[in-house]
């Protein structure tokens, strides 16, 4: 593994990190020459595995990544990602490319794809458009953190109250989907709209959708 930074000081600075994992140890120095040359912090690696297990700070970052490694290949990581909480864009590179692999590759979620040879180029410019995006999606996350404290903060069964309000049912159709009395709904949704810290139903409602909430899909109207 090559490695040019702790993840703490990488943390403290929040400079954007490239990670790059492939087998190729040459393709490593070259692609962490050229990043770091743009400025940009670089963590390299051989496997998927030294790449789950690297302390990752919060900070933009993107991943650069071969298909064809040893055990999991590229592709069948880049789908596993998500199970694994890492959400950062992700560029594909390989040295026997075609469209059908292109087109897998994209389908599943990659920024961008760069068979071998590549030009430096496109890479840095691959880099600058991934780490921009990224950016914009901790930036998202930073503004939704509090809300969902908040939303983490109701009980269950005020959660349930809070999906059938925004779904627009009315307390007494609530009380029906839950099986408690009216008044106990009031109680519950006055709980809900107090600690979601909303001013109105329609501002609770455009809470939801910034949790993307799933809503009630068979409550009576």
């Amino acid at each position: 593994m090559q490695s040019v930074m702790s993840p703490q000081s990488a943390a403290a600075t929040q400079k954007p990190l490239v990670y790059i994992v492939d087998d190729e140890a040459s393709v490593r120095r070259a692609l962490g020459a050229l990043l770091r040359a743009e400025g940009w912090l670089v963590e390299a690696f051989a496997t998927t595995q030294e790449f789950l297990d690297f302390a990752k700070p919060q900070a933009p970052s993107c991943l650069i990544l071969d298909v064809h490694l040893p055990g999991v290949s590229g592709l069948t990581f880049h789908a596993q990602m998500h199970e694994a909480g890492l959400y950062m864009p992700v560029l594909i590179v390989t040295g026997y490319g075609d469209m059908e692999m292109c087109a897998k590759a994209m389908r599943a979620g990659a920024l961008n794809f760069f068979p071998k040879p590549f030009r430096n180029q496109d890479i840095v410019a691959g880099v600058a458009e991934a780490l921009a995006s990224d950016a914009k999606r901790l930036s998202a996350e930073r503004e939704v953190a509090p809300l969902r404290a908040d939303y983490a903060s109701l009980t269950q069964r005020e959660q349930q109250v809070m999906a059938y309000v925004v779904a627009g049912l009315l307390n007494k159709q609530i009380a029906f989907e839950l099986n408690l009395s009216e008044i106990t709904v009031k109680i519950y949704r006055g709980q809900v709209m107090r600690k979601m810290k909303a001013r109105s139903v329609p501002d609770l409602v455009r809470k939801a959708q910034a949790l993307d909430l799933q809503l009630p899909e068979h409550a009576s109207r």
